[in-house]
């Protein structure tokens, strides 16, 4: 009777301790192997120049699990982490602390995919860089800025946004300046295919002073339809020699960018981007166009408007005409519109 008890207790013993080793063991494997979000979703880390282990583990912390940033930090000191630390953009998610570590370890990042947009100032579009890439805003800036790196690409300072055609790329979080710039040029080139080549030789404009081009154009109107017949009222004034009087290139000279009226005096403003002021097209994009008004002015339409002012219903659209004496009419019941709603 007292043996059966003994080996009763003996068996209840080793049940309890085969469950205690199958929890540790499951802790253990979910520590390792189970994904180190701490809430399901896919974040982010990024590893800097200056990093080390132990700031690697802050950046971690908010983004992961207890138990896999104490399997990490083991895997780090187990393998002396502090001689081998690379920068990148890392992915925490649904990978476990072996694969994540291994992942940091190596350097085997998760790409950024960034999108360069239809924007108006280089400043605007290093903004939109920087924030997902290492290198700094001041570093960007000087270096597409900089004339020589500017003539590598066959532009100048005032013509290098030209470069920037809308398109989204993959890049690694830690790629160099010289190396994104590479990529960018190369994305233009392609962009740049026989086809638009050679529409733009017809035209006898340069890719270049196509984008110019199709930055007015883009900033006059966000009516896609209506793009090309405003290029072609714009082509047909160049094509004669006439000043251009985009409204767009006086506001980029003033920096009343929101303006609604366009007023004499801003016409008088003594910049090459002033094309009241000056002839021809300015001397470099005002913006970045989108691929829509680069194909507008490629594909412009063919007609004989010399003139053209925004509609008195405020629709976003032009009312065209040919004459200056039409013009003037249109002109002034734009003004009447603007003055009824108030707006100066």
């Amino acid at each position: 009777m007292g043996k059966n008890k003994k080996k009763k207790g003996s068996s209840h013993s080793k049940i309890v301790l085969l469950f205690i080793f199958l929890i540790v063991i499951l802790g253990v494997y979910s520590a390792f192997f189970s994904g180190m979000s701490n809430n399901g979703k896919v974040s982010y880390i990024t590893v800097d120049k200056d990093d080390t282990p132990d700031s690697i583990l802050y950046k971690l912390k908010p983004k992961v699990t207890h138990y896999s940033l104490i399997a990490y930090k083991q895997l780090a000191r187990l393998v002396g982490y502090g001689n081998n630390i690379r920068t990148g953009r890392y992915k925490i998610g649904n990978s476990g602390a072996l694969m994540t570590f291994r992942h940091i370890r190596n350097g085997m990042q998760a790409p950024v995919s960034l999108t360069i947009r239809s924007v108006r100032t280089l400043g605007d579009l290093a903004d939109d860089v920087c924030k997902q890439m290492m290198f700094t805003r001041t570093e960007f800036m000087n270096k597409i800025t900089d004339a020589e790196t500017c003539k590598k690409y066959g532009y100048t300072p005032t013509t290098i946004i030209a470069m920037f055609v809308p398109n989204t790329y993959d890049f690694y979080w830690n790629t160099s300046l010289d190396k994104f710039l590479n990529k960018i040029s190369n994305g233009s080139k392609k962009f740049w295919n026989f086809s638009r080549l050679q529409k733009a030789k017809q035209m006898g404009l340069t890719p270049t002073e196509v984008i110019t081009l199709a930055s007015i154009v883009d900033e006059e109107t966000d009516n896609v339809g209506e793009m090309p017949m405003v290029a072609g009222m714009y082509m047909n004034r160049y094509k004669k020699g006439m000043r251009l009087q985009a409204d767009p290139t006086v506001k980029y000279a003033t920096g009343n960018f929101t303006a609604h009226r366009i007023y004499e005096k801003w016409t008088l403003t003594d910049s090459p981007y002033n094309t009241y002021r000056y002839k021809g097209l300015p001397i470099g994009p005002i913006r970045i166009p989108s691929v829509a008004a680069i194909d507008a002015v490629l594909n412009y339409v063919h007609h004989d408007y010399m003139y053209m002012c925004a509609k008195e219903d405020f629709s976003g659209t032009h009312n065209f005409s040919k004459t200056y004496e039409e013009h003037q009419v249109n002109a002034s019941n734009y003004a009447k519109a603007l003055d009824k709603k108030g707006i100066n």
